[in-house]
């Protein structure tokens, strides 16, 4: 019965989403019915269409887990844009740098490099949240705009291309870089990358010991002190897990797809992210369903507004449709279960 009642409010979400698009398109003074037509068609039109929802979707799924990992455990990092673009600067300065060493070992050391800068920056937050109760909302919202403005130096100092005048770095080596899987679309191994960062979450939140503890942490902070587990390496743990993954996320965007280093690198994925969390109540497949989701829909509304004229911002607002919706659901379920207590 339970579960019958959650598939219906899902139904009851995904038509309320399609009301309040199909009211904005007419707004917006096009034709709803021919407006779907075009957004079916960008996404399964062709083939660069479809694969461009994967491109899209990889960081998506990457900073939506670290938001997921941190938000289970009750530490709410709203950084990950600050942590994607610490590790885009990771990723670029390795690869620019070690030029001496091979192509194949370049990305993986900025990989790892990204994961550990995504993951030291989110550190900050956690540990002044541990030491000085000084909220981790705050102080990650800081850190987004110390790290947006650290790369602007960047790409106007350290790492600016000395062959140009853009503020932006070289173009890193080819060998350095991931290559398109099926050419002439931009899709590249980096989905892999998201994909395998899915699974391995998902067992180690679901199926080992560590993820136990990060889940009772994120119930009840008190009751899992008082049972031994420390609260502290927990969110510490989680914070640089979670910052890591939208480091991941940055160094894919810089080796895969832009192939060096520019300013607005992220698309304002890490905000993004935390909304995609949300939707997916902190799962690791919904991340992905609803990543993929979200990144249909950005290709579906570019199709609409090259075509129509309809703006591609109408996906942002129905993404915050749908997350007031996800909201209201579970306050109104909290809101029956409280009567039925009282009544009891």
């Amino acid at each position: 019965m339970g579960s019958r009642k959650k598939y219906l409010d899902i139904v009851w979400i995904v038509l309320l989403a399609i009301l309040m698009g199909t009211i904005l398109i007419l707004l917006c003074g096009a034709n709803p019915l021919e407006a779907y037509t075009m957004f079916l068609g960008g996404v399964f039109g062709n083939l660069n269409g479809f694969c461009e929802i994967f491109v899209k979707a990889t960081p998506l799924i990457l900073t939506g887990l670290g938001c997921a990992v941190a938000f289970r455990t009750g530490f709410f990092n709203i950084g990950a844009e600050g942590q994607f673009y610490i590790g885009a600067i990771a990723a670029a300065m390795v690869s620019l740098t070690f030029t001496q060493v091979p192509g194949s070992l370049r990305i993986v050391l900025s990989i790892v490099a990204g994961f550990l800068c995504g993951g030291i920056w989110a550190l900050i937050a956690a540990i002044m949240k541990s030491k000085f109760g000084i909220s981790e909302i705050i102080v990650t919202i800081m850190l987004n705009y110390i790290a947006i403005n650290l790369l602007g130096i960047a790409v106007r100092t350290f790492l600016m291309d000395p062959a140009g005048s853009v503020p932006q770095s070289a173009r890193i080596d080819r060998e350095a870089t991931f290559s398109y899987l099926m050419p002439p679309t931009t899709l590249h191994g980096g989905i892999f990358i998201a994909v395998a960062a899915v699974v391995f979450i998902w067992i180690l939140m679901e199926k080992t010991k560590f993820g136990y503890e990060m889940k009772v942490v994120g119930m009840n902070r008190h009751g899992a002190a008082c049972n031994g587990i420390s609260v502290m390496k927990n969110i510490v743990l989680s914070a640089f897990l979670s910052g890591g993954l939208a480091g991941i996320a940055g160094v894919i965007e810089v080796i895969a797809v832009q192939k060096k280093l520019i300013e607005g690198i992220s698309s304002e994925c890490g905000y993004t992210a935390v909304l995609i969390a949300l939707i997916a109540g902190n799962r690791p497949w919904g991340v992905l369903a609803a990543a993929l989701a979200f990144a249909a829909m950005q290709v579906g509304a570019n199709s609409m507004q090259r075509q129509l004229g309809v703006p591609s911002a109408l996906v942002s607002i129905l993404i915050g449709f749908v997350v007031l919706l996800i909201l209201g659901r579970k306050a109104f379920h909290l809101s029956l279960l409280k009567r039925k207590n009282k009544e009891v």
